[in-house]
């Protein structure tokens, strides 16, 4: 094993000359001596010594405090001092008196080996500490996630790029202030702020998700949906120390659902719920009228007149611009919790939910009828139809919202054969 280097710093020749004996007879390395303090900053930059030795009340402009200050910062090289017992107390004035750190004049070659291997155990254990936490700043800071680590309190302890991006806050700014100054969410779905997620991860101990609809009020006012974990950190013994907030911006996911949502339950070329959607919407109306005796109910089921001559003689486009103009026309005549859908062609169903009879549900039936009689213009064309509309309501008591359709659907092909342009009521 090869010797390690040690610079010895003590402006008394004597004594420098005895303390590189000792050091030299324990096995170490000692090519020279210094007694100044500006001349040992110049010897550590040129040989880089595993360690210095250095009396703390050095003769010169640069006492042993200062140069020790610059060579442990600057060059990451650890010291030792020397120091007389009557020097001691500059120690604690200095605060410098940690274990291992120096040793006190006179000593024993024994006491001398002990204070420089342990000085040099401590350096290659916060090097390789200081090191690890480097290669963990790494990770961290080149995630794309967004991570924020909390003290035990709540308070910001780190944040890494992303989250910095993400919240609109500097870790500089945000260090040491409570999560949910720089972290504020609020939920979504009731508008209501959310609590300290953190305090409550580091509580219970358990690892916590975001909630699902959960945004974030970025420092300049934006609000973001984010998403993922909140999990308690722990020491070696267990001991819950903090909280790591794992996040992403999710906007673009969210967006994705919402349009998947859209294509699974409206209609492509209107807008208007589709199919499945009214089937679901007249599941959960028979369902309600099954509790209340007294909660009626209406479908209007229609089919626009002479639709097919409209799509032959303009085409395919201006059929579609006229469709969507339809479906625009036919949600003016109706109130806002009714539904109206597009169950594809030139068909349409309409809901009508707590009506007070059938009267209501013609009544509407007229009211669509009557805006119908108005053209529409559409690319430049002056263009209008007629519907045919059956109507079915839950006087008999429906279990299945198919059985009621299905009879809609016969009204409304009675009314075609009593002339079009007219309504029908199963019966």
């Amino acid at each position: 094993m090869f010797a390690r280097k040690i610079l010895v710093v003590e402006d008394e020749k004597i004594i420098a000359s005895n303390i590189r004996k000792s050091l030299q007879k324990l096995g170490y390395s000692v090519s020279e001596t210094t007694k100044s303090g500006e001349e040992a900053i110049k010897k550590v930059a040129e040989t880089l010594p595993h360690l210095v030795l250095i009396d703390i009340c050095l003769a010169g402009e640069i006492d042993g405090v200062n140069v020790a200050d610059i060579i442990q910062n600057h060059f990451h090289v650890p010291v030792v001092y020397l120091t007389e017992y009557s020097e001691y107390k500059t120690l604690y004035e200095n605060q410098l008196s940690e274990p291992f750190s120096y040793i006190v004049k006179p000593f024993i070659e024994s006491d001398l080996h002990f204070a420089i291997e342990m000085a040099l155990y401590k350096h290659q254990s916060k090097k390789i500490l200081y090191e690890e936490k480097q290669r963990l700043a790494a990770i961290i800071n080149s995630m794309s996630s967004a991570v924020i680590v909390t003290y035990a309190n709540g308070c910001i302890q780190m944040m890494n790029p992303t989250a910095e991006i993400i919240t609109g806050w500097k870790e500089s700014e945000a260090f040491g202030k409570d999560l949910v100054e720089v972290v504020n969410l609020v939920d979504k779905d009731v508008g209501e702020k959310i609590e300290n997620l953190a305090a409550n991860v580091i509580k219970t101990g358990e690892i916590l998700d975001f909630p699902e609809n959960c945004i974030l009020i970025t420092k300049d006012g934006k609000e973001i949906a984010i998403g993922d974990k909140i999990a308690p950190i722990r020491d070696r013994n267990g001991n819950i120390t903090g909280a790591v907030l794992v996040f992403q911006d999710i906007t673009k996911r969210k967006q994705t659902e919402a349009q998947l949502i859209r294509n699974a339950f409206y209609d492509g070329l209107t807008a208007l719920p589709n199919r499945v959607l009214f089937l679901d919407r007249l599941r959960q109306t028979i369902e309600r009228s099954k509790r209340r005796s007294d909660y009626y109910f209406a479908v209007l089921f229609l089919d626009l007149d002479g639709f097919k001559d409209i799509n032959d003689r303009f085409g395919h486009g201006i059929g579609d611009d006229f469709l969507v103009a339809i479906a625009r026309r036919l949600e003016s005549c109706l109130r806002g919790g009714d539904t109206v859908a597009r169950f594809g062609g030139d068909e349409f169903t309409v809901l009508l939910e707590d009506i007070k009879d059938i009267t209501d549900a013609t009544n509407v039936a007229k009211r669509i009828q009557e805006s119908l009689r108005s053209p529409l213009y559409v690319n430049g064309y002056e263009l209008s139809t007629t519907a045919s509309i059956g109507i079915a309501w839950n006087f008999s008591n429906y279990e299945e919202p198919a059985t009621l359709l299905r009879d809609a659907d016969i009204a409304m092909y009675r009314a075609k054969r009593q002339g079009k342009a007219t309504y029908a009521i199963f019966s």
